[in-house]
């Protein structure tokens, strides 16, 4: 069973919850992005209205430790496909075709 979710302290919501806040978060941004467009639009100074910026996410979503922490976790964890002993059965079927297309070249046999 995947073990996604489970460092961390507190317990996840429901799916159904998760996407139901994230729902509220998008339409409580639109709405006030929405309000500073009219009030530019009414000829209200740029100036004098509140513009939402990038603090306006949640601090949820920006905890800097718990990033960290999970960067550190997966590279301590990711393994590359191309491992050595891959390399060097790769390196080693080369050197075999090599040797064996120099053996035609030498022998005089002809192939296609």
């Amino acid at each position: 069973m995947s073990q996604r979710h489970r460092d961390s302290e507190t317990p996840m919501l429901p799916r159904q919850e998760r996407r139901a806040h994230a729902h509220s978060e998008r339409h409580r941004i639109h709405v006030e992005l929405q309000s500073v467009a009219q009030g530019v639009s009414a000829g209200v100074p740029p100036e004098d209205l509140h513009e939402p910026g990038s603090a306006w996410k949640p601090t949820s979503h920006h905890d800097a430790d718990v990033a960290k922490s999970k960067i550190a976790k997966r590279n301590r964890t990711k393994r590359h496909w191309k491992t050595k002993m891959w390399k060097r059965r790769t390196q080693l079927r080369a050197a075999k075709n090599e040797m064996l297309q120099s053996t035609r070249d030498n022998s005089g046999i002809i192939t296609s």
